[in-house]
């Protein structure tokens, strides 16, 4: 009968509950519990497979530039506080609907940052969408050839949380600028971002061009976002260092 049950399981898929009955019955401790308690131990086994596998597909649709993770985040002389990284990771601002602005000179850590968010936000059942802004919008540019671009849009646009990486590396051209106002229109006050950039907040009018649209994307991007200006020095010349002296 177990033989016949083990194969339903596996049948309808319930992957987590398949692995917990088996492994009770190899062990021989499946005496040790009451009817009730097997029935709360196999949907408990399935229920965290299965926000398990969620998180790893979530982790996988993402497509982040580092495996990064809050614990690993370097604070000193960085003018980054523990204390505020930690709130973030706590996805609050997701659920308020705040966008988050990183900015800093090259190397500094800004793309870990976010990755580490983003990680985070993952694990919290959030879905997350890691993309470099240049690519993107090339992305978006062609999906305009082969017809895909209002489906790339609507992906987008689902996502709880979109970061656009390396910001304003190249300035937008029009089509380039069109593409990002539609982005950010579609998510305004409905989900959040964030934007990492070598380039000061206050460039960014000249990087997007066309003053009027500009303006448009900037009010929607910027107000009541969270700021944060990571200093120091390069965080890939340290760890060369490093590297170096202990070679």
């Amino acid at each position: 009968m177990n033989d016949t049950t083990l194969q339903k399981m596996k049948h309808l898929k319930f992957f987590g509950m398949l692995r917990a009955f088996r492994t009770t019955m190899e062990s021989g401790q499946i005496n040790q519990y009451t009817p009730d308690e097997m029935i709360g131990f196999l949907i408990e086994s399935e229920w965290d497979d299965r926000q398990n596998r969620k998180i790893e597909l979530g982790l996988k649709n993402a497509k982040f530039r580092y495996k990064a993770g809050i614990e690993n985040i370097i604070y000193d002389k960085r003018s980054l506080e523990k204390n505020e990284v930690h709130r973030l990771a706590d996805c609050t601002f997701i659920e308020k609907k705040q966008n988050l602005i990183i900015t800093g000179s090259t190397g500094v850590g800004k793309s870990y940052l976010a990755s580490a968010i983003g990680h985070q936000a993952c694990t919290n059942g959030y879905k997350v969408i890691y993309a470099n802004t240049a690519k993107l919008i090339a992305k978006l540019k062609m999906s305009k050839v082969d017809g895909s671009y209002l489906r790339e849009l609507t992906r987008i646009e689902k996502q709880d949380l979109l970061i656009l990486d390396d910001f304003g590396i190249q300035p937008f051209d029009a089509q380039g600028r069109a593409s990002l106002m539609e982005m950010i229109e579609d998510r305004h006050e409905k989900s959040s971002l964030i934007i990492t950039s070598q380039v000061p907040v206050k460039q960014w009018y000249d990087i997007i061009g066309e003053k009027t649209i500009a303006d448009a994307i900037l009010d929607r991007i910027v107000h009541d976002a969270i700021r944060l200006d990571l200093k120091g020095e390069s965080m890939r010349k340290r760890k060369k260092e490093e590297n170096e002296i202990n070679n």
